[in-house]
């Protein structure tokens, strides 16, 4: 199972995911859910029509938890074409669930320390996209590297690297 959560918004850019999605179906079976509601919910459900994927697709809209689906999920992509923080990674990486990212400006690089815990591809790149999901399926990052990169995030690990910057800059 292949997840992505946002808004079905331009901004998360889930036509170059349901592209990406329609590559690795000629490779393999999988399947598709983006939790989420937007404007852009008929619209994706028509590409998703046009790719001729809707049987392996879900789009079952906003749920409360995300969490249960991430502890699940082979592998979560974020194909934002900008973020503020993408929380969802971290999130991700706390479920133990392996991540693939769009390099999109607003943090997924620095999360994901330029690539090492997850695959990080061009913004709209679909056919990039789809190599990163297919990577991580044959060869997931493994859990234990996620949940060291999550403590990271953690109110524990944020404390502790701000008190190393105050001390560094102070000293």
């Amino acid at each position: 199972v292949i997840l992505a959560v946002g808004r079905l918004t331009e901004q998360k850019d889930f036509a170059t995911l349901l592209r990406a999605f329609a590559n690795v179906r000629t490779k393999r079976e999988a399947r598709l859910v983006i939790l989420g509601e937007g404007r852009l919910r008929e619209a994706l459900q028509e590409l998703t029509n046009s790719l001729d994927i809707q049987a392996d697709v879900e789009l079952p809209g906003f749920v409360e938890n995300p969490f249960q689906y991430m502890a699940r999920a082979t592998v979560l992509v974020l194909s934002s074409q900008y973020e503020g923080l993408p929380g969802v990674l971290i999130q991700a990486l706390a479920c133990a669930c392996p991540v693939v990212s769009t390099d999109c400006p607003g943090g997924s690089r620095e999360i994901l320390d330029d690539g090492k815990i997850g695959a990080l591809v061009a913004v709209g790149d679909a056919h990039g996209m789809a190599q990163a999901v297919l990577s991580q399926l044959d060869n997931p990052t493994p859990k234990d590297v996620l949940l060291r990169r999550a403590a990271d995030f953690s109110v524990a690990g944020g404390v502790s690297n701000y008190l190393a910057l105050l001390d560094a800059v102070v000293t």
